[in-house]
């Protein structure tokens, strides 16, 4: 700690002394405490977004980033989104040297403007705006202005100002006007105080935020999500405008009459199709059976396609137009197998969701835009089946990893109700690995290793044997596997679609020198490839709350064929943990040339305190050491040759 103090001053004087500048950005100017495990500090901030009676909106930011090194590049680049719903009306930047002597301005010619669009879009009027300096002589300053018009008030800008770990901030404030008449809802995070509020001649609210001398932090393992870390404020008006479409931030029902607005009317499927469903349905009783049929077809019929135009990115193609062009986004396609469902007689629910991996980005307190994806789920007599309408291989009634364990917002024609989609946990997501091996005499290990693999822990597989050839896999294993030197010779799947799916592998592996000979001792470890390569430090200033969003088992079982001739010297002892985290046991036997292992551990979801976490370092530990245990063999003097 005193070391790195010492550093920071050393850093901090020297600055002084080659950089001693007097411009507004000299490097001179930052405290060195902000210096201290900082890649970027940003110098200042100032963020006004301005909305009038008519729920259109003025944005203007204005930053300056002073980059450290070349892991603080990344804030060199500055960049600004554009669509039919806002319209950069202006984009300023400045250069500044470490002393904060200016070396160059933002001329209109070097500003890039290029699609943001990505390869699955077959319509999207999302465009960047970017520029960056590309200097490399550290440390520097990159000032930029940028001026948005919001035509609309659906989605208003976060404030975050210190965006990453390692980024300190010497100054960051934000100013929101917002008319009396539309009341400015708002969420906070790590502000000790509420916002000031003034009045401008009784027509508007002004808020405004702002911090000071926020030093870089140490990045912690399994973390909170940062916006709960730093300090952040989420920001929704009670009334909102989407081009034309009206809309109510008041509650979530409110909010969901608004999505139902949107997509209301467009179910209506063409006579062919119609005729399609009741062919496909005829003869069966089960709803269950008709729901994945219909999917089925849908899967087959056709494909995503992202289209995000305007309004369009939250109103759905109506069911006509992807039955008669075989695409659509996630709205369209939902939409569209909602039809089909509905043609069926079966209700579902048409359902947005926030997909991706921070499950616990979402605010319940907030009604507002928190959403990137459309599902739908089917309300059956005991039980709900949910559909991923995107996906063309995944079982009816499985949502996998991107929309599993968070809440969504149903919508009807009701309004909105906040639903919890499927959790998956330590017994679906499952992975169970038997393995037999036989070891030569020149220590190669010739493998068999089948392994059932379910729910969540049987994505990644489904997605590569579904989306990549035959040599892309094999590829894609060798990267996998953890032997120096080794080769598949064969690799077999077998998948089964159901609503918690699963997966057969079976491996034959050839691992060269996977034994050690020393004399005549033989050195083999019994775990052979399932070792955790997880150790962390014990930081006794552990900060954030420990979080675990998925609980999973692994089951593993081993038997290795030894050469004749062979005895135990000496063979690990049985291990058992069990922790708030987890359990883990393992244990190995040597019987007439065959050693036997075992392997189990369960992991569990769950949020720990940080007083918790060096009992999680020690469990992490004994798993660490208990899987690189070795056996160790001798050769029986009688016994000639290996």
């Amino acid at each position: 700690m005193r070391r790195q103090l010492y550093l920071s001053i050393l850093y901090f004087l020297l600055c002084h002394q080659l950089f001693g500048g007097q411009g507004e950005y000299a490097v001179s100017n930052i405290p060195p405490f902000l210096l201290k495990g900082a890649d970027v500090v940003k110098r200042s901030e100032e963020q006004r977004f301005e909305i009038t009676e008519k729920n259109s909106a003025r944005y203007i930011h204005k930053v300056a980033y002073t980059i450290l090194n070349e892991a603080g590049e990344r804030w060199a680049y500055f960049s600004e989104g554009y669509d039919k719903l806002r319209s950069i009306e202006s984009f300023e930047g400045t250069l500044f040297d470490a002393s904060g002597n200016k070396i160059k301005t933002l001329k209109k010619a070097d500003l890039k403007d290029e699609s943001g669009s990505s390869e699955e879009s077959l319509a999207d009027d999302f465009r960047i705006k970017w520029h960056s300096f590309f200097y490399k002589v550290y440390p520097y300053t990159v000032e930029y202005e940028v001026v948005v018009k919001y035509k609309g008030t659906m989605f208003l800008p976060r404030w975050m100002p210190q965006e990453k770990p390692v980024m300190a901030v010497q100054q960051s404030r934000i100013t929101v006007i917002s008319p009396v008449s539309n009341l400015l809802r708002y969420k906070m995070f790590n502000y000790k105080n509420e916002p000031v509020i003034t009045n401008d001649t009784k027509s508007n609210n002004i808020y405004t935020w702002m911090v000071k001398d926020i030093a870089a932090v140490k990045t912690e393992y399994a973390s909170t999500d940062w916006f709960e870390m730093t300090t952040s404020v989420f920001m929704a008006t009670e009334k909102f405008m989407l081009q034309d479409y009206e809309g109510s931030n008041a509650s979530w029902k409110e909010f969901g009459r608004f999505v139902y607005d949107l997509k209301k009317g467009r179910d209506e499927l063409p006579e062919l199709t119609k005729q399609k469903v009741h062919q496909l349905i005829e003869g069966i009783t089960d709803n269950r059976e008709k729901i994945s049929r219909l999917y089925g077809y849908m899967q087959e019929n056709s494909r995503y396609i992202s289209v995000q135009l305007g309004v369009g990115g939250w109103q759905p193609f109506d069911a006509k137009y992807v039955a008669a062009k075989k695409y659509g986004d996630c709205k369209a396609l939902s939409n569209y197998m909602y039809a089909l469902l509905k043609e069926a007689g079966i209700r579902s629910v048409y359902t947005i969701t926030g997909r991706g991996d921070n499950i616990n980005y979402f605010l319940t307190d907030l009604p507002c835009s928190q959403f990137n994806h459309a599902i739908l789920f089917v309300p059956l007599e005991n039980d709900t089946t949910w559909l991923e309408c995107t996906s063309q291989t995944l079982p009816a009634g499985y949502l996998g990893g991107d929309n599993s364990n968070r809440l969504a917002l149903a919508v009807d024609e009701n309004g909105g109700t906040l639903v919890s989609t499927p959790r998956y946990g330590i017994k679906e997501n499952l992975q169970k690995r038997n393995i037999t091996a036989v070891l030569n005499s020149e220590g190669t290990l010739e493998i068999v290793a089948a392994t059932y693999y379910t729910g969540l822990q049987q994505d990644n597989i489904h997605l590569l044997i579904n989306n990549l050839s035959t040599d892309k896999v094999k590829e894609y294993l060798h990267e996998q596997l953890e032997f120096a030197t080794y080769d598949i010779s064969n690799f077999k799947y077998k998948e089964e679609k159901k609503t918690i799916p699963a997966i057969d592998e079976l491996l034959n592996i050839t691992v060269s020198n996977y034994a050690t000979i020393t004399g005549k001792r033989l050195f083999i470890v019994p775990n052979i490839m399932n070792r955790s390569n997880r150790k962390i430090a014990n930081d006794e200033e552990r900060k954030s709350d420990i979080v675990f969003s998925v609980a999973y088992t692994d089951m593993d079982s081993v038997e290795i064929t030894i050469p004749s001739g062979y005895t135990t010297e000496s063979i690990p002892a049985d291990v058992s943990v069990s922790t708030k985290f987890g359990k883990y046991s393992c244990s190995v036997k040597y019987s007439t040339n065959k050693l036997i292992y075992y392997r189990n551990i369960e992991r569990y979801a769950g949020r720990f305190t940080p007083k918790d976490y060096p009992e999680l370092v020690k469990f992490y530990e004994a798993i660490y050491k208990a899987d690189r245990n070795k056996v160790v063999l001798v050769k029986n003097e009688t016994t000639k040759g290996f």
